[in-house]
Parts: C-alpha cells; sequence; structure tokens
C-alpha cells in the first residue's frame, strides 16, 4: 500500500528544515565567536575611554611651595680673640702679646670657663721701616669655644673689660653663635613645609572645583639658619645672636582629581 503525505506533514518537514541549520556546528561557532567579538569591543571601548579619562586627569596637577620655620637657641658658642703689640724691637712687641694673652685667659677664667676652652690659633709677625725707624707687630689669635650659651653671653657683655686691662682687642674679635642640631628638627619641619604646600593646594583646588590628591614629585630646598631679629655682623665690639630662626621651603606637586 502507498504512503500517503499529507498536508500538514509537509508543513512539520518544512519547520524541521528551517531550523536545522542553527543547529549545525559551524553555525554556532560562528554565533559564538560573533558575540564574543561584540563583547570584546565594548569592553575595549569602555577600557579606552576609561583609560584616556584616567590619563586626562593624570596630567591634572598643581605645584605649590610650603614653608616651615623654627625659632632655635644656639648651642655652641666662638668667639676668636684678635690682639696684637708693636714695639721697636721683635723682644718688646712679642712680651707685649705676652701680656695680653695672660689678660684674656684670666678674664675667662673669671666668668668661669675652664683653661682648655681657649686654644691659640695662629700669630703673625710683621715689622715696618719708617725712615730707618723699624716698628715690628706681632699678632696673635686665641679662640673660645663654648656650648654654655648663657656664660658666653655675658662674657660679651663685658668684653670691654678686656679694654680696661690693657688688651688692644683687632676687627673680627666679636662672639658668633652656632645651631648644630639641624639633623634632629629636619624631618618634623619637612612635613610642617609639605602640610603647608597641601593646604596652599587645597586652596587652588577649592577655587577651581577640583580635589588634591596624591603628590606627583617634590623637591626640598636648602635649609638656613639665620637671625631671629635680623642680621647681625661681627667685628669688634659687635655680636652675633644666638636666637635663630632655621627656614626651609619645599615645592610639592599634586595631582588633582
Amino acid at each position: 500500500m502507498n504512503d500517503t503525505v499529507t498536508p500538514t506533514d509537509n508543513h512539520e518537514q518544512a519547520e524541521t528544515q528551517a531550523r536545522k541549520p542553527w543547529r549545525e556546528p559551524a553555525t554556532l561557532r560562528w554565533v559564538t565567536s560573533a558575540a564574543i567579538l561584540a563583547a570584546g569591543m565594548v569592553a575595549g571601548g569602555y577600557l579606552l575611554g576609561n583609560g584616556l579619562l584616567r590619563a586626562h586627569y593624570a596630567d591634572r596637577t598643581v605645584t605649590v611651595r610650603g614653608l616651615a620655620e623654627r625659632e632655635v637657641t644656639a648651642d655652641l658658642a666662638t668667639w676668636t680673640v684678635a690682639y696684637s703689640a708693636s714695639a721697636p724691637d721683635l723682644a718688646s712687641a712679642q712680651a707685649g702679646v705676652d701680656r695680653d694673652t695672660r689678660e684674656i685667659r684670666a678674664f675667662f677664667k673669671d666668668l668661669g670657663f675652664p683653661a682648655d676652652a681657649l686654644q691659640p690659633t695662629g700669630v703673625n709677625v710683621s715689622s715696618m721701616n719708617d725712615r730707618g725707624n723699624v716698628t715690628f707687630t706681632v699678632r696673635q689669635r686665641i679662640a673660645l669655644r663654648s656650648t654654655d650659651i648663657k656664660r658666653a653671653e655675658e662674657a660679651v657683655r663685658k668684653q670691654f673689660d678686656l679694654v680696661k686691662r690693657g688688651v688692644m682687642l683687632e676687627d673680627g674679635s666679636g662672639m658668633s653663635y652656632t645651631f648644630t642640631g639641624l639633623d634632629r628638627i629636619k624631618p618634623q619641619m619637612v612635613a610642617a613645609a609639605t602640610k603647608d604646600a597641601r593646604a596652599a593646594a587645597e586652596q587652588f583646588a577649592h577655587d577651581s572645583g577640583s580635589t588634591v590628591g596624591a603628590i606627583k614629585d617634590a623637591t626640598q630646598g636648602y635649609f638656613s639658619i639665620s637671625a631671629r631679629d635680623g642680621d647681625s655682623g661681627g667685628g669688634w665690639g659687635v655680636s652675633d645672636t644666638p636666637y635663630k630662626k632655621v627656614r626651609v621651603v619645599t615645592t610639592v606637586n599634586f595631582y588633582l582629581k
């Protein structure tokens, strides 16, 4: 008996043939590859855009300077006392200098300085012939070195007692004070200068509608030590001050967000 194909059977076979290509392995691989490629393009576009945005923000920086100052007291006093004596002969000139040396040592001893606080630092002998009249001059220097700042200040106040003792002080005989503890305060001062720089950067960022990010780079300036109340020079009758001002300026480059 012959098989009879109904119209319904033909319709089902057509649908089956229409759906069959989507089940083929090659077609499935093509669809999967296309989907992956599309997803990659989307992700790549996002990452590229995000990278450009980050690069844009990375270029936004502000460079500011920060200042830190601190008042300190010197911890070392040095006084090079220069004096001289002149005479028609060298022996008499040398005897005059020896007498002045004894008076200077007695002066500092009376103030309470130990003997080893004074050390000779140099001597010079010269002569001058004025129409046959020869004059010899002996110049000598003796240095005081002490960490007793209060006692050093007292010596300065009483330095004219040396003149009363007959000692002829020469130019350059003033007291000099030094602060030697810079290494101890450097870290705190650098931190303070950086904090001051950030405050300046934050003000700039506020005015420009930004926020301050991390430090991109920074440069530490030189530390300077000067008289607290203005410059003072040495010289006869003029003394340095033990009261100092330490100053440092840092240059900091901040990122802006």
